[in-house]
């Protein structure tokens, strides 16, 4: 067993669904979409926007907006191979690498957030916050994907709610 540390971890699950299909959900701002932002907007190197159906790039630039949380992430598509791969710099000092995998009629989806700042405040942040959300996440696509239903709480605002982001499992 390789050895624990803050500076990355990595979140696996298996999804019966078609590998083109997966890339779709992570690649197209219709598809990352779907299951997981309330908005994405991603413009190429020329500062075109991209089309809702439209393949991400690398180079691209990206805004993220989640359903109850007023703040937004801003990035790169740092790679993007059209088929299995993408990879994108998050929460600033982070690069996120998607890896998609075919075994039978599964996919195994390997997700590694890297580059983690070790100060006490990115620990808990960016590898405990992120490790807990993208687990969350990663089962919703699964959700979506095998049984048709999305986990997080897109019709109740909880924004008002002071603790909200660390109370509840579906924000």
């Amino acid at each position: 067993m390789s050895s624990l540390g803050f500076e990355s971890f990595t979140k696996k699950i298996y999804i019966k669904a078609p590998l083109e299909k997966l890339y779709w959900c992570w690649a197209t701002p219709e598809g990352i979409c779907s299951w997981f932002l309330q908005e994405a907007v991603y413009e190429n190197r020329e500062g075109r926007e991209r089309k809702p159906k439209e393949f991400v790039g690398k180079g691209d630039r990206y805004t993220w907006r989640w359903y109850n949380w007023d703040g937004q992430e801003t990035g790169e598509i740092l790679q993007a191979n059209g088929k299995d791969r993408i990879e994108f710099s998050f929460a600033e000092f982070c690069r996120v690498t998607v890896e998609l995998a075919k075994d039978g009629d599964q996919v195994l989806i390997s997700l590694t957030q890297a580059n983690i700042p070790t100060d006490e405040e990115s620990k808990i942040k960016l590898h405990v916050g992120c490790s807990n959300g993208w687990t969350f996440w990663l089962a919703n696509l699964k959700a979506y994907l095998e049984y048709g239903i999305l986990l997080h709480e897109t019709e109740k605002n909880l924004r008002k709610i002071p603790m909200a982001s660390f109370e509840f499992v579906n924000i």
